[in-house]
């Protein structure tokens, strides 16, 4: 227990104990009133403070208002046990409430623990302590072991292994060396690193994710903007239909003492709050939002929570998201009377000096099967959206696509695989070509699996990689559509497309992680960022953001918000249900205000741990 929820818990015992001990003397009534009205006060003194306040400020029919007229009026009319007895049941659910709060913030909480509290920062040879906002771009920080990464940067000197579970959920360490990325938030588990930071601490990666954490009850969804609604109207209702039971209605109905009547509109009152509403309702979307992040997945507003919980359609990106967005030199094919490891060596010589992830593949492979130093590249030429001309060691070495060698007046065969294709010529003699796959995710296809499991009518992957491949991909993980040659617009113009055909009420999501997927994570219905290491515009732009680069996460969050949604109208129906039979049973005189009690409080204690449950999710295979 909390500080506060201990004393809370001790007012209700002192409270309690007061009440059994006037109820049990057997002494005159006035004087049980020397244990009932401290009593009453100890737990009943901070709701007829709020509603005074309340009422200063004009906010006249809430909860507050409704207990403290029902407590008053039930010690006006000697209903002593009962006054009191409301207001210590309603400090009861209080608790209840708090500790539920309490559990879930502590699942979000968890990802404030990732807030680094200051950087070590390497200023002419010294070594400085300052906070995290102070650190420019481009300064080279020093993180020891055990130490959480306060920037995101890139390694300089050193190797470690980095604890990425805060961010990611991943248990396994990451392994990191120079010229590796690495992110914030992640703790230096084994050797010390100089890091030379890319972003300030304001755009780090940590700085985003604790945002997106702290503004997320911002957004509501439906059922809460309803529960919102409702409680406006139908308080000042509920106020109404008590005073016409308890002023009114004696009038025409004289045979009955006007003190019943009073006493039936009491009741009424207390049995009237919407407490279980008000409550349990919020709280089931933050616990659902709390849950989502322990699995990994951040969830801007509890409106995208409830509208995932709806997706009819789901719409990929391919590189980065299903796939690795990783190169690799998959097949090597020379010309007959040339060696594999001869067209390696011309291609990488070639794409030494490109950044392309293709060229980073191509030396990759020679770095891992050779090793050896390339040949110096005295000029280099690239051809726009065709390759790359360079000249090394007295040759001239072409290394591109099919229209580069057409441009050389060579004829080069076409590969049936999906991959794509290097072709390589030396002094303008065709001599072989590489094949280059970006490698499918390993959960990638059980993802689309679950995905169909769980009710999600349509898979659809936008590409701008070739016919061949975009097929291959979508045949190798049983996608229903696949769409090739795509442009930004194109993939913004297809998912309108989705959104404009899609059933009534239902919802299109779409799962991307590179910079051109901005536009089109904002066009749809719900825009999933893949990736904590995605880049800042697709995290900016999406409404949800998978920090684990796992797209069977999707799956897990639909489930969440199906889940939470599930709960938050199980607590609507059935506290709506029983209310509506008490304050009927109330009225008409056949139930009295410790009905009146369960109908308001212990209703709304059902309702909160009913909707704790949202904490809990176990995922469904």
């Amino acid at each position: 227990m909390t500080k506060k929820q201990k004393k809370q818990f001790y007012k209700i015992v002192v409270a309690f104990v007061l009440l059994i001990v006037g109820v049990i003397l057997p002494i005159p009534e006035l004087y049980k009133l020397i244990f009932f009205i401290p009593g009453y006060l100890i737990v009943g003194y901070d709701v007829l403070a709020k509603a005074g306040k309340n009422i200063t400020k004009g906010q006249v029919f809430d909860e507050n208002f409704l207990m403290a007229i029902a407590t008053i009026g039930a010690f006006a009319l000697q209903e002593y046990t009962e006054g009191i007895a409301v207001m210590l049941f309603y400090q009861v659910g209080e608790l209840f409430q708090s500790y539920a709060v309490n559990q879930s913030r502590k699942s979000v909480a968890s990802l404030m623990d990732i807030r680094p509290d200051s950087a070590v920062v390497l200023r002419d040879g010294v070594e400085e302590e300052v906070f995290p906002d102070e650190v420019a771009v481009g300064e080279t920080i020093i993180v020891k072991p055990g130490e959480r990464i306060p920037l995101d940067g890139i390694v300089l000197e050193g190797s470690s292994m980095e604890d990425t579970k805060a961010l990611t959920g991943e248990a396994v360490p990451r392994k990191v060396s120079v010229g590796d990325e690495i992110i914030s938030g992640c703790i230096n588990l084994t050797n010390i690193l100089k890091i030379r930071t890319t972003k300030e601490y304001g755009e780090s990666t940590v700085a985003r994710i604790l945002d997106l954490v702290e503004n997320a009850s911002s957004q509501k969804a439906k059922v809460e903007n309803f529960i919102t609604k409702f409680a406006r109207y139908y308080t000042p209702i509920v106020v109404g239909l008590a005073a016409f039971i308890g002023l009114i209605v004696p009038i025409f109905l004289p045979g009955h003492p006007f003190a019943e009547w009073i006493y039936r509109a009491l009741s009424f009152l207390v049995c009237s709050c919407p407490c279980a509403l008000v409550i349990s309702v919020p709280l089931s979307f933050f616990g659902g939002i709390g849950c989502a992040s322990k699995n990994g997945v951040l969830v801007k507003g509890s409106n995208y929570l409830e509208a995932v919980s709806k997706a009819e359609t789901m719409v990929f990106d391919k590189t980065g998201t299903l796939t690795k967005g990783t190169f690799r030199v998959t097949k090597l094919a020379p010309v007959e009377g040339s060696s594999e490891s001869s067209l390696l060596l011309n291609t990488a010589t070639a794409e030494q000096y490109s950044s392309h992830p293709i060229a980073l593949s191509v030396l990759s492979e020679w770095k891992e099967k050779n090793g050896k130093e390339l040949a110096k590249v005295e000029d280099a030429q690239e051809i726009a959206g065709k390759g790359l001309k360079v000249t090394a060691g007295g040759h001239v070495i072409h290394a591109g696509n099919q229209s580069l060698m057409a441009e050389l007046g060579l004829t080069v065969p076409t590969p049936e695989e999906a991959a794509t294709v290097v072709y390589t010529a030396v002094d303008g003699v065709y001599s072989g070509y590489l094949l280059i796959s970006d490698e499918v995710k390993e959960d990638a296809k059980e993802a689309i699996s679950r995905l169909h499991h769980v009710g999600v009518k349509k898979t659809v992957m936008l590409t701008g990689d070739r016919k061949a491949i975009g097929e291959y991909t979508a045949k190798l993980l049983d996608l229903d559509e696949v769409h090739t040659d795509l442009l930004p617009a194109d993939k913004v113009s297809y998912v309108n497309d989705y959104c404009n055909k899609k059933t009534k009420g239902r919802m299109v999501c779409f799962v991307g992680d590179g910079i051109n997927d901005a536009p089109v994570l904002a066009r749809a219905d719900v825009g999933i960022a893949m990736g904590g290491l995605g880049s800042d515009a697709a995290v900016e732009a999406a409404d949800i953001v998978i920090m684990e680069d796992q797209p069977s996460k999707l799956a897990d969050v639909i489930q969440i918000g199906r889940r939470t949604v599930q709960i938050c109208n199980q607590n609507i129906v059935f506290a709506i249900a029983v209310k509506v039979i008490i304050l009927a049973l109330v009225a008409a005189g056949f139930a009295n205000m410790w009905a009146a009690v369960f109908a308001d409080v212990g209703v709304a204690v059902i309702a909160i741990l009913n909707a704790m449950r949202t904490l809990y999710y176990k995922p469904q295979k």
